[in-house]
């Protein structure tokens, strides 16, 4: 098994980010304006504004990626995680997720959240093994298929 690195965004990884998500959104639902806002240009939309993109590294190739999303002071949403099928069930996504969580922690933030689709129950469990947990959603989400809402007080966290 090869050592898996964790790194933060470099411009040189905004297609993969892309390509990344696409894969998945691909292949379970349908791509959404939301999807193409952040994917088209993730350093813009993400990066700019205050958030982070990290990506875990198989040597140089790019084989998961989360978003940490500014959505208000103290405030992030943790979103378009993904791990190419080759390298999931080996604890990429908790790794992922963990640094967002840390780097979210490091800014400031006081919540993490989440919206996810209930038929992503690998995922589901991932964020459980985080400290999320389920909640009632206080805004309606921007995309079609979320429907499953989780939150994480910073305060919580056990990273």
């Amino acid at each position: 098994m090869s050592v898996i690195v964790i790194s933060p965004y470099r411009p040189d990884l905004a297609e993969a980010f892309r390509q990344l998500n696409l894969d998945w959104i691909e292949r379970l639902f349908a791509v959404e304006a939301a999807d193409r806002k952040v994917l088209d240009n993730p350093e813009r939309a993400i990066v700019t504004p205050g958030g982070m993109i990290f990506f875990a590294l198989d040597g140089e190739r790019p084989v998961g990626t989360v978003a940490m999303i500014l959505v208000s002071p103290g405030r992030y949403e943790l979103a378009k995680m993904a791990v190419v099928s080759s390298h999931q069930r080996r604890g990429i996504g908790e790794m992922l997720g963990a640094a967002g969580i840390e780097w979210a922690r490091t800014q400031g933030a006081r919540t993490v959240f989440l919206q996810t689709n209930s038929r992503l129950a690998g995922a589901i469990r991932v964020y459980e093994r985080l400290g999320f947990r389920h909640a009632v959603d206080p805004d309606p989400s921007e995309y079609a298929r979320a429907d499953v809402y989780m939150e994480l007080p910073i305060g919580q966290y056990r990273g």
